[in-house]
Parts: structure tokens; sequence; C-alpha cells
């Protein structure tokens, strides 16, 4: 497995980069990969709006972008961003600190480049997907210590 965690230029990550790797590969484990390729990038707001912008054509900042880059049957492939900053301004939604809910967000992208969606709107944090991913962050959390 290769995980690789880069910090953006301007950003106070309130996690070590290590840890964001170690909770990737914690999903990789837990989903029962043996070979995969993934890089997180840890962004400011102006980072992440642009892609977010460029890709999706959604003006702004967002929490996580996900873009799975394998085939059916490959190994999987993919890149996660994390908006640092917006994950800050979330965490007290889900009552995490910013360390906590920059690791969720980093769980949420991994899943989906593993091939795991979720519905828009509400109903996403009642699917499988969000389940899947309180699972395994309470289990990484839990097996490295509390952020």
């Amino acid at each position: 497995m290769d995980v690789e965690v880069s910090v953006g230029d301007g950003v106070a990550s309130p996690v070590e980069p290590a840890r964001v790797e170690a909770a990737v590969r914690h999903v990789l484990r837990a989903e029962r990969i043996d070979a995969a390729e993934v890089s997180v990038a840890l962004l400011a707001d102006a980072a992440i709006a642009e892609l977010n912008e460029g890709y999706l054509q959604h003006p702004g900042p967002t929490d996580v972008l996900s873009f799975a880059l394998h085939d059916a049957g490959e190994p999987p492939l993919g890149d996660v961003y994390v908006g640092v900053e917006q994950a800050a301004r979330q965490a007290a939604a889900f009552g995490a600190t910013p360390a906590e809910e920059v690791l969720r967000l980093a769980v949420h992208g991994a899943l989906h480049v593993l091939g795991w969606d979720h519905p828009a709107g509400a109903e996403r944090t009642r699917s499988p997907m969000f389940a899947r991913q309180e699972e395994l962050l309470a289990s990484f959390l839990a097996a490295e210590g509390a952020v």
C-alpha cells in the first residue's frame, strides 16, 4: 500500500500528516485492500475552492473531494483533498475537534476512492457509507489513541 499525505502552502493542519496516513491505511486494511495508491492533500480554503469549482462547478471551499482514478478490477488508485479550514469550521457540528474532523474527512475520502457512495442532503448521515465512516474513525481512534 502506498499512502502519501501532503500539506498545502500556508495550511496549519490540526493533525500530523503521519496520523492522516495511518487513518487511511486503517481504512484500506479494514476494507481488505492489499494493494492501493492513495494520496491525501490537506488544503487551505482557496486551494480546495479552486478544485471544487474546476471539477464540480461548485463555488467556494468544501470539506473533502475524492477522485477514484482506477478502472474496475484494478487496485485502488485515487486522490483525496481535505479542506482543513472547512473541517475546522464544521468540527463542532459533529462534536469533534478540528483534528478529528480532518481524520473523519480523510476516512470519508478514502472510502469514496474504494467505491463507497452516499446520497446527497440529509440522507447522507443515515447512509451505510456514513455508518462505515464513523465505525472506521472510531476504531482508528481507539487503536491509535484519541485526538
